[in-house]
């Protein structure tokens, strides 16, 4: 469940963080990412079934649809954000799946579905890769690792979360850039 987590968080942060008319600058971004991740590790506690990953699918589901889903508004409620101000910040009609082995996603009713990670089909998202291997020093305080893509497809690891070693990784969907990360 870790890496799904990770990766559908740190999508959702990503999408914050390039909204020009974000407010929140990376200690509150930081902190929505750990509250928003142990936020949904406890909504997915009883409801993850590696060897059946349809069930419980819809429970897992992350949804704005005209208004914000429950578990991003109090994890936005934790940083200071109001619901309003937080569903102004990201897409009106967002959809994410979290699944085990699969996070996927749409932006609009009728979007296409982007696939951020997908375990049994590796192939496909190592066509895409692009980036780099770093080593970060100082640990913190939760399991989150931020990207800031700089130019020319790279990243730069912001924080890693504890960990001394990880790969990133870069990934196109469409015109948007996505992070992988692997530690």
């Amino acid at each position: 469940m870790r890496t799904e987590l990770l990766t559908a968080v740190n999508f959702i942060t990503s999408l914050l963080r390039s909204n020009t008319r974000s407010p929140l600058s990376e200690d509150p971004l930081h902190h929505l990412n750990c509250t928003l991740q142990e936020a949904l590790r406890e909504h997915y506690q009883h409801h993850w079934f590696p060897s059946a990953p349809c069930r419980g699918s819809g429970y897992r589901c992350i949804r704005i649809n005209h208004k914000m889903d429950p578990v991003i508004g109090r994890a936005a409620g934790a940083v200071g954000l109001t619901g309003r101000q937080i569903y102004s910040l990201l897409p009106r009609q967002f959809t994410m799946w979290v699944d085990p082995s699969e996070v996927s996603y749409r932006i609009g009713e009728n979007g296409s579905i982007g696939v951020l990670y997908d375990a049994k089909n590796p192939a496909n998202q190592e066509d895409n890769l692009v980036d780099v291997e770093t080593t970060v020093d100082e640990p913190t305080d939760c399991d989150f690792v931020s990207c800031l893509m700089v130019s020319g497809g790279l990243a730069t690891v912001l924080d890693a979360g504890g960990f001394s070693s990880l790969e990133v990784h870069m990934f196109r969907t469409g015109s948007a850039p996505i992070f992988s990360v692997l530690i």
